[in-house]
């Protein structure tokens, strides 16, 4: 059985043993859109949505979030983050919000699902917020950019 293998003798899922890896400096990058009625993103924009700044909510949710992500996804490992950088950028020409986030950690693993789990779940807190003018919001490209740290070290997108 591979030593990466996610499951025991039994056929039973467990976590990566990472204890024997060295703590290194991990850094991970995603992003991620939401598209939307430009009736929606003109709310967002000029802070005339009903539930408020709209945008600031969706950034400390992907935040509060990316300190969860051991919680929500099986078998994922808790990482102390040192930061968590969400950024959410109106997009008019594509009738859509951007979201951008960047997690870091001094780890035995990476950070690649912190990064993730901000851009989504800041995303459907958009979602959610603006539901009611627009049900037919669409969340789109949410991917990894790059991650940095550990035995494999760099990768970027190529795309």
């Amino acid at each position: 059985m591979s030593k990466l293998s996610h499951f025991n003798a039994q056929g039973e899922a467990r976590m990566v043993d990472v204890g024997g890896k060295p703590v290194t400096l991990r850094r991970a990058c995603a992003e991620g859109v939401i598209h939307m009625q430009p009736a929606t993103l003109r709310l967002i924009m000029e802070g005339a949505h009903a539930k408020g700044d709209v945008l600031g909510v969706a950034r400390v949710a992907g935040i509060m979030a990316a300190k969860k992500t051991a919680e929500l996804i099986p078998l994922c490992h808790s990482v102390p983050l040192s930061k968590i950088e969400v950024e959410l950028e109106a997009r008019p020409e594509e009738n859509a919000v951007y979201c951008r986030a960047t997690a870091e950690a001094e780890a035995q693993t990476g950070v690649e699902m912190e990064a993730l789990i901000a851009v989504e779940i800041a995303l459907l807190t958009l979602y959610d917020m603006c539901k009611a003018a627009d049900r037919g919001m669409t969340l789109d490209a949410i991917r990894l950019l790059e991650k940095s740290g550990g035995k494999s070290g760099e990768w970027r997108r190529r795309d």
